[in-house]
């Protein structure tokens, strides 16, 4: 889907030299909440920063479309979903009306847009072709973390404050199973074959382990680095290999991202990174893992066959996610 045309609602910092518009693909976007803007890094030249994108207000998630031509960008000050033209290294287009968006994910035919809407404790669904709401489910207070089942048969929204994951029936909306997880739910992963989703429990210090049949929880893993308390425990991101074998979990407070064995439950390493992780990315041939944190106004570039941090990179203030154009 290609943007509408529409005056252009924020303009670029600086003008974007030709030789960054065409070498786009390949680059590393970073957005940052307090200083509204994405922080453009290019790999090819060790992660130099090549260009700063000015956003709407307060960019969290951030999604690509289908060809990867537009970033959609969740910008919660502003109450809207920011679209951002890569080409042009700046915003072109919003959809605008969604009440405090804080993560969203498409469907997989790129016909609708769930958004979890911090404030109104709802999870929002959007048709992309007419821009409207088109449903308004009720959830717990403080909604975030949001999965898509790759059939679109579910939709599944975590709740922080009522310490819920809520299953919500991909048609008819209807919210089909609350389930009871640790203190302060807050991001998803679903194992490549559908059986289970881990729930990252930030205030538990854990990830719950959700069966995807029975919709309990079955397991949990607790995490605690060495020299940390476990109140600075605070799990955030969670990502598992296309393979399965592995999990990598931000730690947030605690300053490092654990290594986990999918299968066996056994935490294989504690990564240092800066501080307060929270937003994991992979590059596609997963050997490189890109997280940012938060408080450090940082980007920690880990090497996934060493499990190493080996650079960290200054972006914005506060970043949040990561997405790369490959």
């Amino acid at each position: 889907m290609i943007p509408r045309a529409a005056p252009v609602l924020a303009a670029l910092l600086l003008a974007v030299p030709q030789a960054v518009q065409a070498g786009a693909q390949g680059l590393v976007y970073v957005s940052n909440e307090k200083s509204d803007n994405i922080t453009v890094l290019d790999p090819a030249q060790d992660h130099r920063v090549v260009a700063t994108i000015p956003t709407c207000g307060r960019p969290r998630d951030m999604e690509w479309d289908p060809e990867k031509r537009f970033i959609y960008v969740a910008c919660a000050d502003d109450n809207e979903i920011g679209i951002v033209d890569v080409e042009k290294m700046e915003q072109v287009d919003a959809i605008p009306y969604i009440e405090e968006p804080e993560a969203f994910e498409f469907d997989h035919a790129f016909r609708r847009l769930f958004v979890s809407n911090e404030e109104d404790a709802a999870l929002s669904v959007v048709d992309l072709e007419t821009r409207e709401v088109i449903a308004w489910v009720e959830v717990g207070e403080e909604p975030e973390g949001v999965l898509v089942t790759p059939d679109d048969r579910q939709i599944w929204v975590t709740s922080e404050a009522a310490n819920l994951v809520h299953v919500i029936d991909g048609e008819t909306y209807e919210v089909i199973a609350d389930i009871p997880v640790g203190t302060r739910p807050r991001r998803f992963a679903m194992t490549p074959d559908g059986r289970e989703v881990w729930v990252s429990c930030e205030l538990a210090g854990r990830v719950d382990i959700i069966d995807t049949e029975t919709l309990t929880v079955k397991e949990s893993i607790s995490f605690l680095p060495r020299g940390f308390r476990p109140e600075q425990v605070t799990p955030v991101d969670v990502l598992i290999t296309k393979d399965g074998s592995r999990a990598y979990v931000a730690l947030g407070r605690a300053n490092h991202v654990a290594v986990v064995d999918v299968k066996s439950r056994e935490i294989l390493k504690y990564i240092l990174t800066g501080n307060r992780v929270w937003g994991l990315t992979l590059t596609k041939d997963e050997t490189v893992l890109y997280a940012a944190n938060g408080l450090s106004d940082d980007v920690s570039i880990i090497d996934t066959a060493t499990l190493t941090n080996v650079k960290s990179v200054p972006v914005g203030q506060i970043p949040y996610k990561v997405l790369i154009r490959e």
